[in-house]
């Protein structure tokens, strides 16, 4: 199976997003405590407080943030519950070998929930580390309906885990409606260590809801279940995006 990290090369303006943190990340790297997970400064700040406060109460790191370069740093307070799985992986994404650049892409038509594709520096490209981009569209997340308990298994910060995964374990999404895929096999052992539903599906499927003759809407749905019970997401997904040429194989990004 192949990573799902898309291989092809990026756009200038997603090459140009990794270099204009160049200098940045630099001075952050040569610090006592070095991060290679930075968010760009263009990200506002309600998203970045969005994303610290789901990050925080995953994995129990109660004062995880970004500072004032835009690093991520995982703060020293001791933790209060939360996943242990997800803050390996943190600590392996900090203090890893990539760089990974975390982008605002709200309203991105390419873009469903998250994605993360591969950087390039536009300077000196042979002696930098591998980068990284996560593109997270925050509107979409906002898009979202359903049982409290599949929403709070599958908000910002566990999109951004999902992935963090992919490049820190370099783990394969699924391929069929067999499975879940590797990569959230990871995520739904840390939704388990925090008590929440497990992720069932990793292709959402059609929503047979009535919706409003005047408006273009296809409601898709996903599926989460704890034991025996499920619980459901729904959404728009002509708004949200993520649709193939067959919904009902559409991928969750």
């Amino acid at each position: 199976m192949r990573s799902r990290i898309e291989r092809k090369h990026v756009s200038f303006k997603l090459a140009l997003a990794v270099a204009c943190l160049c200098l940045s990340a630099l001075s952050t790297f040569a610090a006592d405590a070095p991060s290679r997970v930075m968010i760009k400064p263009e990200v506002s700040r309600s998203h970045r407080e969005e994303l610290i406060k789901r990050l925080r109460v995953i994995t129990g790191w109660r004062n995880l943030t970004f500072d004032s370069n835009g690093a991520l740093r995982l703060g020293d307070i001791p933790t209060t519950g939360g996943s242990e799985s997800a803050r390996l992986l943190l600590i392996e994404a900090v203090a890893g070998p990539n760089v990974i650049v975390l982008e605002d892409a709200s309203a991105r038509t390419d873009v469903a929930f998250c994605r993360v594709v591969r950087g390039r520096w536009v300077r000196d490209q042979l002696n930098m580390p591998p980068a990284y981009v996560v593109l997270i569209d925050f509107k979409d997340f906002q898009q979202l309906s359903g049982d409290a308990e599949a929403r709070a298994a599958f908000d910002v910060g566990w999109g951004l885990l999902h992935e963090l995964d992919h490049v820190v374990k370099d783990s394969d999404d699924a391929r069929d409606a067999k499975t879940v895929g590797e990569c959230e096999d990871h995520i739904n052992r840390m939704r388990l260590e925090v008590g929440l539903p497990v992720r069932v599906d990793y292709f959402f499927s059609r929503a047979y809801l009535k919706a409003d003759a005047n408006f273009n809407a296809r409601y898709v749905r996903l599926s989460f279940a704890r034991q025996t019970k499920r619980y459901w997401l729904v959404w728009d997904a002509t708004t949200v995006g993520g649709l193939h040429s067959d919904d009902q194989r559409a991928l969750v990004r």
